[in-house]
Parts: structure tokens; C-alpha cells; sequence
């Protein structure tokens, strides 16, 4: 995505740096605003913690992620805390995006570079990153997405079964980076990822076979909700 905007809140409400058209050609979208969140939040039945956490995280969307740009940043994220993994993607972007203004601030920002772009880049060329083994993960990704040996754009219309076994055929892919991959980068709201935070959250909680697809086609934003809270309150 070729734009920065700035967003801040007052009163309760969110703005946007951008005009009518952008907002209602990008910014809608993005932001999954056409959705009635409200309406899904309270239509979990699942007990009381999961009405907690859905009060508790009131206000979460899951965005619609570029989906490369979900999937590296997955892989970057894993093992790995949140202050680095943002300055890895940060450094990526600086290295290889292309510079993108900011009219409200007046700050030059730079892009995610595309596939194409770090495919054509070797694990040497990410040094200074800093990412770690995650390089030739990365590199590996980007070429296999560029080739169209793993085609993101199907993907977009896939079911989520047939994500899932897609995803998990690139290097170091593994369950939990394709769901996340699957729930931000590909909208499937059905994707669940588990990670450490949620096994406990899980496992503190809920009944010991506990079926996360119990929770229906929008079982992502229920994850998002515990994690969230999870993460927020010790559990």
C-alpha cells in the first residue's frame, strides 16, 4: 500500500488523515468497517470468560492486511518480542520499500517491499536486520510467492482448509504463522492461532476439549479477544 495516514482519537472517536474518496475507496476497507463487530462480539456463546474478554477487547477489527506483507511479518515475528519484530520490519521497509509522504505530518515513511523485490535479495543482503535464522525463511517465502509456486491472490478466495496446506508448504511455515497469515493476511475469520499466550488462556478456561470451531465462522475475533486480554491481564 502506497499511503500513510495519520489516525488519532478524541472523545471516543477516530479520524483519519484522509479524504472521503480515500477513505471509502481504501481506508473502509482496510479497517473491515462494513462489518458489524458489535453485533458478532455479543453473539459468542461460550461462557463467561470469552463474554469478558469480547467486553474487555470491545474495539478490536481485524485489518485487512496485505497478504505478503502478513506473511513476512509472521515469519519475522516468530520467536521473537514484539519491540524487535517491529524494528525488523521496520529496518526491512527503510532497506527496500519506497518512500511514501505523510501531508498531515509532513514525515516521509517507506513501504513493504513487494515479493518481488526481497526475492531478489539473498540472506546476506538482510544482515542488517538482524532477523536471525527467520532470513532465509524470508528470502525462501518471497521467492516462492513471486514465482507463483504459492499464489496468494487464489488464496484469497480459497476455503480454509486448502489455505492452511498451501501456507504450510513454504520453508518454516508452520500451524500457528498460517493461521495468522490465514486470519490477517487472507480474512479467513474462521482461522484460530495458537501460540503460548492462548494455550494457557485455553487451558485455564476452557474445557480440556475445547473445539475452537465451536465458535463459528468468526472464531478469529473471538481468538483476538482472549489474546488480547490474555496478554493485557495476565490471563
Amino acid at each position: 500500500m502506497d499511503r500513510a495516514v495519520s489516525l488519532w482519537e478524541k472523545e471516543g472517536i477516530v479520524y483519519i488523515s484522509a479524504g472521503e474518496d480515500e477513505v471509502n475507496s481504501i481506508w473502509r476497507n482496510y479497517f473491515d468497517l462494513s462489518v458489524d463487530y458489535d453485533r458478532i462480539r455479543t453473539s459468542f456463546d461460550a461462557g463467561e470468560y470469552l463474554k469478558e474478554c469480547s467486553e474487555y477487547g470491545a474495539g478490536i477489527r481485524i485489518l485487512r492486511q496485505e497478504p505478503w506483507e502478513a506473511l513476512c511479518s509472521f515469519i519475522i515475528s516468530q520467536c521473537n518480542n514484539i519491540p524487535r519484530i517491529k524494528k525488523i520490519v521496520e529496518g526491512l521497509c527503510n532497506l527496500y520499500g519506497n518512500p511514501v509522504d505523510n501531508s498531515c505530518t509532513g514525515k516521509t515513511y517507506s513501504t513493504f517491499p513487494s515479493a518481488e523485490t526481497v526475492a531478489s535479495l539473498s540472506v546476506e543482503d538482510l544482515a542488517p536486520l538482524r532477523s536471525g535464522y527467520r532470513a532465509k525463511y524470508i528470502i525462501s517465502s518471497a521467492k516462492d510467492i513471486a514465482s507463483g509456486a504459492v499464489n496468494m491472490n487464489d488464496l484469497l478466495c480459497a476455503e480454509y482448509d486448502t489455505a492452511l496446506k498451501e501456507l504450510k508448504k513454504l520453508e518454516g511455515v508452520g500451524d500457528k504463522v498460517a493461521n495468522c497469515v490465514i486470519l490477517f493476511g487472507l480474512h479467513i475469520m474462521s482461522a484460530f492461532p495458537v501460540d503460548v499466550w492462548m494455550k494457557r488462556a485455553l487451558k485455564e478456561h476452557f474445557p480440556k476439549n475445547f473445539d475452537p470451531k465451536t465458535l463459528g465462522s468468526y472464531a478469529g475475533l473471538a481468538q483476538q479477544y482472549i489474546f488480547f486480554h490474555a496478554r493485557s491481564t495476565g490471563l
